[in-house]
C-alpha cells in the first residue's frame, strides 16, 4: 500500500527563517510525521533573506517555466530546493525576482509594510497550487501554516475545487501568533482577491479588510481542520477556533507539540473529505 501524502505550505521554516512559533513546529513536523509512514513535501517563499549557498538551494529547472498572473501580468515561478538537515526531506522554495529577491520579508528597513505584500501572497498561494499540479504529486492532507497561505483553503474550494489531483483531499489550516504586519494588507482586499481569482465575493467576508488576524480568521473558516500552533494567539483568532464545529487540535504546553500534531494529521489521512 502506498504511503499517504502530506503536503506542508508555510511561510517560514528553521533553519531558512526563524520569525514565529511557525518555523519551529514547521522545521519538526516532518519527521514525526514521517514516524508515522506519511510521505512529505514542503513549499515556501524563496525569501531574499535565504542564503542560497548556505542552505545548497539548486533550481529545479524541470519544474520552473510556470507563469503566475497577478493584475494581469506574467510573473515567473522559479522552483528550487534544497534537503533539510538532520532528516529525509526536501524543501521546495517558489521564487521570483519581483516578490522575493529583497533582503527583507514584510516591510522595508523603515518598518513600513511593503504595499505588494498582497501580491506576494496571491502569487505563492496560486504558485503553491500550480506546482502541485506539475509535481503530479495528490496529497492527502494540505497543511497551511500562516496568513501567507490564508487563501489556499479557499482557493482549493472554489477555483480548483474540480482539479482531480485535489480531489478527496483535506485541507488543515494552523493559525498563530505572528506580528508580520500591521493594519489591512492592502486598501481593498476583496476588491484585489476578486480580479485576481474566482473567488466569489460574499465568501471573502471572513477575511474582513485583509488584516492579519483576520487573514488568518478567513483561513480558517474554510479549512476542513484547524489547530493553534502559539500559546496565546488574538481573541478573534481563538473566537473563530472555538466556534467552528471542524476537527481541531488546541494548543497544550503539557504534552510535546509536534507529536500531537503528528497524530492528529495522521488521523486526517484515515477519513475522507465529507
Amino acid at each position: 500500500m502506498s504511503k499517504k501524502r502530506v503536503l506542508i505550505i508555510t511561510q517560514e521554516m528553521k533553519p531558512y527563517i526563524d520569525l514565529t512559533d511557525i518555523s519551529s513546529i514547521v522545521s519538526g513536523l516532518p519527521t514525526k510525521l514521517q514516524e508515522q509512514n506519511l510521505e512529505i513535501r514542503v513549499l515556501m517563499p524563496r525569501f531574499g533573506v535565504i542564503n542560497e549557498r548556505r542552505h545548497r538551494l539548486h533550481e529545479v529547472v524541470r519544474l520552473s517555466g510556470i507563469n503566475v498572473v497577478v493584475n494581469d501580468e506574467d510573473y515567473p515561478l522559479i522552483i528550487k530546493v534544497a534537503s533539510l538537515p538532520g532528516a529525509r526531506l526536501q524543501v521546495y522554495f517558489l521564487d521570483n525576482d519581483d516578490y522575493f529577491k529583497r533582503k527583507e520579508m514584510f516591510h522595508d528597513k523603515k518598518g513600513n509594510n511593503f504595499e505588494d505584500n498582497v501580491e506576494r501572497m496571491m502569487f505563492f498561494s496560486l504558485g503553491a497550487i500550480d506546482i502541485v499540479r506539475k509535481f503530479g504529486w495528490a496529497p492527502d492532507v494540505i497543511h497551511c501554516h500562516g496568513w501567507m497561505t490564508s487563501l489556499v483553503p479557499l482557493l482549493l474550494k472554489t477555483q480548483y475545487q474540480s482539479e482531480p489531483i485535489f480531489d478527496g483531499s483535506k485541507v488543515l489550516y494552523s493559525a498563530y501568533q505572528e506580528e508580520s504586519f500591521e493594519g489591512p494588507i492592502t486598501a481593498d482586499f476583496h476588491s484585489f482577491v476578486k480580479e485576481n481569482t474566482d473567488i466569489p465575493e460574499d465568501m471573502l467576508k471572513a477575511f474582513g479588510s485583509g488584516a492579519e488576524n483576520e487573514l488568518n480568521v478567513g483561513g480558517m473558516r474554510y479549512a476542513d481542520a484547524i489547530t493553534i500552533g502559539s500559546e496565546e494567539v488574538e481573541d478573534v483568532i481563538q473566537g473563530e477556533f472555538d466556534s467552528l464545529d471542524v476537527p481541531k487540535l488546541a494548543y497544550n504546553n503539557d504534552k510535546d507539540i509536534l507529536i500531537e500534531y503528528a497524530q492528529f494529521v495522521k488521523s486526517l489521512t484515515d477519513t475522507s473529505v465529507e
